[in-house]
């Protein structure tokens, strides 16, 4: 059992990693701290497919959470 959790845990932090890893946009420093030089300074909405992979991303890291209370509080 710990081996399958621990596989899945695994698997799902990988593509954690790369779902955040695609979201990337190349900015600079600057829009690490909300600014962005192409925006102007303006707040861009996420549309298509930007929005899907957003929310991919919002579930995967809510099932890696879940997945590591599970495996430390009922399994470890």
């Amino acid at each position: 059992m710990q081996a399958a959790f621990n596989i899945a845990l695994i698997i799902l932090s990988v593509a954690l990693i790369a779902a955040i890893l695609l979201q990337s946009r190349g900015g600079g420093l600057g829009s690490a701290f909300g600014g962005d030089a192409l925006a102007g300074g303006q707040y861009k909405t996420r549309r298509g497919l930007e929005k899907t992979l957003f929310q991919i991303t919002i579930g995967l890291s809510v099932a890696f959470f879940v997945l590591i209370i599970i495996a430390t509080f009922f399994i470890g």
